[in-house]
């Protein structure tokens, strides 16, 4: 028996869940006391005929051992194996309520750090689904924000639960959670503005899953509420404040005038579109701090290598727009290599942002599309066939210069 459980014991190690244990000890009795028909079934209330014994959790019954043949070596066995599957179970249940401690508090600093430098909420809602989602797993999530009378799905791209329209069109201003979904309303200064939703895939939400989630709501409410604000006040600068490149709206303004200035004149007009390669895997190794630090750097370096009368523009996120005046597309092409090299071998320094890791520098490349302007294009054709280029820079390998064709 000694052996045994020492064989147990040494399996039960290797189970990080209940599925992965259950699995792994029914294989071990099938081995050792030839008992076919083995299982243990997870459920308070045992509705089968076969000889069993209960598994207890905190001195609750969970589940049961059943069998379908037995003897007098498995029944002796069991009761110490009863005793360390229990234990196990319990440990596994500690284990993963620590775990979602730690995940909830990095979620909330994360949370709280993207109010430093972004304020668009196309770029902040994906960053909020995604970490809300990493870590309330087995449940889809969904974000509403409000947009004039209507709630407009901003993350993730689709739902196709027409029930969740039905319930947010009511505008609760109170938690529902049913055991189809979760409804947290996003409310600042008595202010409703969307929705987190959650659905559930297996189990209705854990009363401590509830209550993460409301307090998730809660900050996501704050940074929302924030970056309407300073949305607002933006709307009369000109400048990204994380970047330095003008902001989206004023690089509108911009490439109206150039392309009126381009189509009066006769002269050439060159864009570019940028991408830093692989930076959603940047924020999540690293955290959004490190990813502003990234972006910084690399509008920094782009700057370095562009002439005083080049126009650059953060257009979202980590996306960036440059326009060349009296440009052709092969000159371009030199300004965007020149971009591409100084963005690679620059060494950027994330020390002060990454203390917890003994990585304190890191590299990255860009990829970038280019296009020239005919007098026959439309203002929207400029970005649009450079964005093409990009992603075909992009499909190909990155870190590369493609021409729109």
């Amino acid at each position: 028996m000694q052996e045994n459980i020492i064989k147990l014991s040494e399996i039960l190690n290797e189970g990080y869940n209940e599925k992965t244990v259950v699995a792994l000890v029914a294989d071990f009795f099938d081995k050792n006391f030839n008992a076919k028909g083995f299982r243990v079934i997870l459920k308070e209330n045992y509705d089968g005929n076969l000889p069993h014994f209960p598994l207890y959790k905190h001195k609750k019954i969970i589940g049961y051992i059943e069998f379908t043949n037995t003897n007098i070596r498995l029944e002796k066995f069991l009761k110490i194996a009863l005793y360390m599957l229990s234990l196990k179970f319990q440990n596994i249940e500690l284990t993963e309520r620590m775990q979602k401690a730690v995940d909830f508090q990095n979620a909330m600093k994360n949370i709280a750090k993207i109010l430093e430098t972004q304020y668009e909420l196309n770029y902040i809602i994906p960053l909020l689904g995604e970490m809300i989602d990493k870590f309330i797993q087995n449940h889809l999530i969904y974000i509403f924000i409000k947009t004039g009378n209507k709630y407009k799905l901003m993350w993730p791209s689709a739902c196709n639960e027409n029930k969740i329209f039905d319930i947010i069109n009511l505008e609760p201003r109170k938690r529902i959670t049913t055991n189809e979904f979760g409804i947290f309303p996003i409310i600042t200064e008595n202010k409703l503005l969307g929705y987190v939703v959650t659905k559930n895939i297996d189990t209705k939400l854990s009363l401590k899953e509830t209550e993460y989630l409301e307090e998730l709501t809660n900050q996501s409410a704050l940074t929302i509420n924030r970056a309407n604000a300073y949305a607002e006040i933006l709307k009369h600068a000109t400048l990204d404040a994380l970047t330095g490149f003008y902001n989206r709206r004023q690089l509108d303004e911009r490439i109206k005038q150039e392309i009126a200035s381009a189509k009066r004149q006769k002269t050439p007009l060159c864009a570019i579109m940028v991408d830093i390669d692989f930076f959603k895997s940047v924020n999540d190794k690293y955290g959004h701090a490190t990813g502003d630090i990234v972006l910084k750097t690399v509008s920094k370096s782009m700057r370095s290598q562009l002439r005083e009368y080049d126009i650059a523009g953060r257009y979202g996120g980590e996306e960036f727009a440059i326009l060349l005046p009296f440009t052709r597309a092969d000159e371009a092409v030199m300004v965007a290599e020149r971009l591409r090299k100084a963005v690679e071998k620059k060494v950027i320094d994330i020390s002060k942002t990454n203390s917890d890791s003994a990585e304190n520098e890191i590299h990255v490349t860009i990829s970038l599309g280019i296009y020239e302007f005919k007098q026959s294009d439309t203002e929207e054709d400029l970005l649009q066939n450079a964005d093409k280029a990009l992603y075909r820079a992009k499909a190909e390998g990155r870190n590369r210069v493609v021409i729109y064709e």
